[in-house]
């Protein structure tokens, strides 16, 4: 979960769905992003998001896309 200015609470499943859209339309694709299932059936309030492994390709990609937004190459991404 992760608390939002309004005071609403998302829940971290809400956020991974979020996260990998967004990824998707950048052209990244992160096949073991989810959520962690040991954080995420402890009692604690925010469960960890896992990121994975992936290819060179798909790293090469990632790094491109932050690289862009960092220098103000693609702010919507």
């Amino acid at each position: 979960m992760e608390l939002l200015s309004n005071g609403r609470v998302q829940p971290t499943e809400e956020i991974v769905a979020r996260l990998r859209a967004a990824l998707k339309e950048v052209g990244v694709a992160l096949p073991s992003l989810g959520v962690d299932p040991v954080s995420g059936a402890s009692g604690e309030p925010f469960a960890l998001v896992v990121l994975g492994r992936c290819n060179v390709r798909t790293a090469t990609r990632l790094v491109a896309v932050l690289e862009g937004v960092a220098v103000g190459g693609d702010e919507g991404a």
